[in-house]
């Protein structure tokens, strides 16, 4: 919906801060082009800044920052909250007047009535910050799955926070560098865990999480909503499949709230043509579809399973098709918009798919994202379900003291096989780590440790990151099934700092608002709740969620391999792309930093090329790092 902005801290200079302010906002400008706002508190303490995307009431009464009736509360905010027309009935019969009928002046009232608690009222997908001037303090708060992005940082004792991170890189004297801990579980995760960023002193906050700056000058950060909440093990399947499909038409049709155009980006895939199947239930004009293919190569080109299912619904479809001349131009605005490397090539076709819609005259967009990582639909998940059984546990048979002893040799000969994602495992057993690390797990330990040799033998391991996330689950459910524990770290991991970013990011940069119907927090609840066999019986991915939408969208569909939202990178870095993968690194002076070691870049780069190695994603990464750090930390644009 929008970008926010803030300064916040004790006797700011109001017109030097306001100034400020508005600079930061306006890096966000495709974040919002349908209007702007700064407001300055009379105390000296806080400065709001805001750029509207208008989608809920249209008129000026939306306008930004806004504030309660008296002028007490105020509130810089992004996104949606879906049972706003509900709340507002009961705000009114408590005695609130509206001037909107924004979801913005809903959450004021609601917080003059409960505080920073009123967010447990709140369903929807937002960021905001507000500043109460009656005790001032700042609150700013992260919805509960993480779908809209939320960045602070410290800076000469003011807190500076936005939607993305180069609007606090504009705030003058802020020291842009690296931090190179996150650099480090940036390659074995394609992106930075939170609370990090891959700029030194800024932070994440996490999802389900809000802070609090109180008058004295303290900070915290506290938890308000976790997935864990409810547990299916005692219900029918029939019970659970009646459930789903209301749940999911509910969470569908709320999300078409928008005074503006909306549609569906369809790949022909389950959860996208569920999207559209129910979407035309309910409605009386045709859904408008987007879709988006890749000319060169017919593996990664669903188009004819997209017009399928848009023919069968009556759909308004719209395609692109996207080749590597595309991905050239875009690599400066991937690098500008992304803020930090988001290593999912998907990025690309996504932004495409995006502009698509926008020049169609749509503004807001139902997507697919979630109901892979919530009912257990990727293949890979099976595959390391049946690892865990076969190799782990076996492997945790063995006494420790001998299993640390053949481990060395093991991994030795494993890595010089070419076998390292299997020599990690035996290193994982033997370190007494998780065995499951994320669903795009990339480098692994020992190769990080050739690829940054000045700085991986003194890091974090990146199991570090893994372990904190399984401590809390270990410790509000005991006991906890193996598949319950993998979804919950990719609740809390890829899924919003990689897969609900660059969806964000990415159709953002056109104006286009992304909407999650598979991530609302109620689908997400009874998801976690399921066990393992309720999700994959007989050893079908998704079994649940297959079985729940029979009958709405045809079988065919339902039923097919899963083919996925790919990009042909393998072979683009085998032509045109390895080329500029080898000037960019050469030419970039994160060599004489020595961040990574460009000769072992190179090497992955010559593996690949022969036909040795597929090396392909450890490239993109790589390649986004070097670019970015081009970009951000050396002030240097890309060109060919």
């Amino acid at each position: 919906m929008c970008g926010i902005v803030g300064v916040v801290g004790p006797a700011l200079d109001p017109s030097l801060e306001t100034a400020t302010v508005e600079l930061m906002r306006d890096t966000m400008v495709h974040r919002g082009p349908d209007g702007y706002g700064v407001w300055a508190s009379n105390d000296g303490r806080a400065v709001f800044g805001h750029r509207r995307l208008s989608i809920v009431d249209l008129s000026e009464h939306g306008h930004q920052p806004m504030t309660n009736e008296d002028g007490t509360v105020w509130i810089t905010y992004n996104g949606e909250v879906y049972n706003s027309p509900s709340l507002r009935e009961t705000l009114i019969g408590k005695g609130h007047t509206f001037e909107s009928h924004t979801d913005t002046e809903c959450i004021l009232h609601l917080f003059e009535e409960m505080g920073a608690d009123c967010v447990n009222e709140l369903d929807g997908d937002y960021a905001f910050a507000i500043y109460d001037t009656r005790n001032q303090e700042v609150v700013l708060v992260r919805d509960r799955i993480g779908v809209k992005p939320l960045y602070y940082a410290w800076h000469d004792g003011k807190l500076l926070f936005a939607s993305e991170i180069k609007a606090i890189l504009a705030y003058p004297g802020f020291e842009v560098d690296v931090d190179e801990q996150a650099l480090h579980h940036y390659l074995t995760f394609l992106v930075t865990p939170t609370p990090m960023t891959m700029f030194k002193g800024v932070r994440k906050l996490p999802p389900g999480h809000r802070a609090i700056l109180d008058r004295h000058g303290t900070f915290r950060i506290e938890r308000w909503w976790d997935s864990i909440n409810t547990d299916r093990n005692g219900a029918r399947e029939e019970e659970n499949i009646d459930e789903l499909r209301r749940l999911l038409r509910v969470s569908i049709e709320k999300r078409m709230m928008s005074d503006v155009p909306f549609g569906v980006f369809l790949s022909g895939g389950v959860d996208s043509s569920t999207n559209v199947a129910l979407m035309a239930e309910l409605m009386d004009r045709p859904v408008d579809t987007y879709s988006v293919a890749f000319a060169e190569d017919p593996d990664f080109n669903e188009l004819n399973y997209a017009r399928d299912i848009a023919q069968r619904y009556g759909a308004q479809h719209h395609e692109v098709i996207i080749d590597w001349d595309d991905l050239v131009d875009f690599l400066p605005g991937l690098v500008y918009h992304q803020d930090e490397p988001l290593a999912d090539p998907v990025c690309v076709p996504l932004n495409y798919v995006a502009r698509l819609a926008k020049g169609s005259g749509t503004t807001v967009v139902q997507v697919g994202e979630g109901a892979d990582e919530v009912f257990c639909g990727y293949t890979g998940y099976m595959r390391f379900l049946q690892g865990y059984r076969r190799e782990w546990r076996g492997l945790n048979t063995i006494p420790k003291p001998l299993l640390r002893a053949v481990a060395g040799p093991a991994t030795r000969y494993l890595n010089r096989k070419d076998l390292g994602q299997r020599s990690d495992v035996i290193r994982r057993a033997a370190a007494g780590e998780e065995f499951f690390w994320g669903g795009a797990v990339v480098f692994t330990e020992d190769e990080k440790a050739r690829i940054e040799p000045g700085f991986a033998p003194r890091a974090e391991s990146s199991a570090r990151v893994v372990d904190r996330i399984y401590s809390e689950i270990d410790r509000r459910r005991p006991g906890a099934d193996v598949l319950e524990r993998m979804t919950y770290l990719e609740l809390h991991q890829r899924l919003p700092e990689l897969l609900l970013m660059r969806v964000d990011k990415m159709a953002m940069a056109t104006s286009v608002e992304a909407r999650v119907p598979f991530l609302d927090h109620r689908l997400v609840e009874f998801g976690v709740g399921l066990s393992l066999e309720q999700k994959t019986l007989g050893g079908m991915p998704k079994y649940l969620l297959k079985k729940a939408v029979e009958g709405i969208i045809p079988d065919e569909i339902i039923y097919r391999r899963k083919q996925g939202f790919g990009v042909p990178i393998s072979n683009w870095f085998r032509g045109d792309l390895g080329k500029i993968y080898r000037v960019v690194l050469e030419s970039s002076s994160i060599r004489d930093r020595g961040l990574i070691s460009v000769e072992e870049a190179l090497i992955l780069l010559e593996k690949h090329q022969a036909g040795v190695e597929e090396n392909s994603f450890k490239l993109w990464i790589l390649l986004n790092l070097v670019l970015w750090y081009d970009r951000w930390i050396d002030g240097k644009q890309f060109s060919l």
